[in-house]
């Protein structure tokens, strides 16, 4: 988490919009207890988050009925073609969710998905593992029509977690109301276990946005710190076998999981 003085129990939904937004990857995970970080891969010429041209496979995440955006969020390639990747810090049982792909200042029924089913690695739902922070949901809008894959046109491929030196594109959505997508490239490197992104501004509400090499997505902002205490520096949980799993999962269909409603934050 990047603002917060010093650690708080957030209870969802009375404070999800505070929670959220409070940190540059809007961080609410628990730490692991031998987090030693290490430099991340750019100490000099450092890039700089600039705004860039809304992605179709990109969106913003919102709290349902609202007109803030508090996180990001990716269509992901799947056999049923109505699945969303995220962080999942971003989720909280009881609290419904909207996303919109492209979002570009100005909210529009039309193009927005609600959240359906949530499926998490079961570490988050224990404990809420940092090495865990990624949620794959369902959506769906009212009416008939084409699932949100098909709609858009386009989706990123799940990947695995970037090794050290590898040059990733990140694109989020600063937390607020309107606006537009902030988009940022870089060379990744390693802080224990997480995959580390040295990229100036992106900033609260990006959590979930993802790590993209081609058209596969190899990460999301969140994990250690739920994403980065540092505004300088983001993280993303390292993608595998389990990440993997948990898309079968969700392609398999059958009812998803409850997201924790509360959790501690660190920074």
């Amino acid at each position: 988490m990047r603002t917060a003085a010093m650690p708080a129990t957030i209870l969802w939904p009375v404070v999800l919009v505070a929670a959220v937004s409070g940190c540059g990857s809007a961080a609410e995970s628990v730490a692991p207890a031998a987090v030693a970080p290490s430099a991340p891969a750019a100490t000099a010429s450092l890039p700089t988050a600039t705004a860039v041209d809304p992605d179709p496979r990109i969106g913003a995440v919102f709290l349902a009925g609202e007109d803030t955006h508090v996180c990001t969020g990716s269509v992901l390639h799947s056999t049923t073609g109505d699945l969303v990747l995220t962080a999942a810090h971003c989720l909280a049982d009881g609290v419904e969710t909207d996303f919109v792909p492209a979002f570009a200042g100005a909210p529009d029924a039309a193009k927005t998905w609600r959240v359906t089913a949530v499926y998490l690695d079961p570490r988050w739902v224990a404990t809420q593992d940092p090495l865990a922070d990624y949620a794959i949901v369902r959506v769906a809008r009212d009416g008939s029509g084409p699932p949100i894959e098909p709609a858009v046109g386009s989706a990123l491929s799940l990947g695995s977690a970037p090794p050290a030196g590898s040059t990733v594109a990140v694109t989020g959505y600063p937390f607020g109301v309107g606006g537009g997508p902030l988009g940022c490239r870089g060379s990744t490197g390693v802080a224990d276990r997480f995959p580390s992104l040295a990229c100036a501004g992106l900033v609260d509400g990006t959590s979930g946005a993802p790590w993209i090499v081609g058209s596969t997505v190899t990460g999301i902002t969140g994990g250690l710190d739920g994403g980065g205490c540092d505004a300088d520096v983001s993280y993303t949980p390292p993608f595998d076998d389990a990440t993997a799993r948990l898309l079968a999962r969700a392609e398999a269909g059958g009812p998803g999981d409850a997201a924790p409603s509360s959790f501690e934050i660190d920074c």
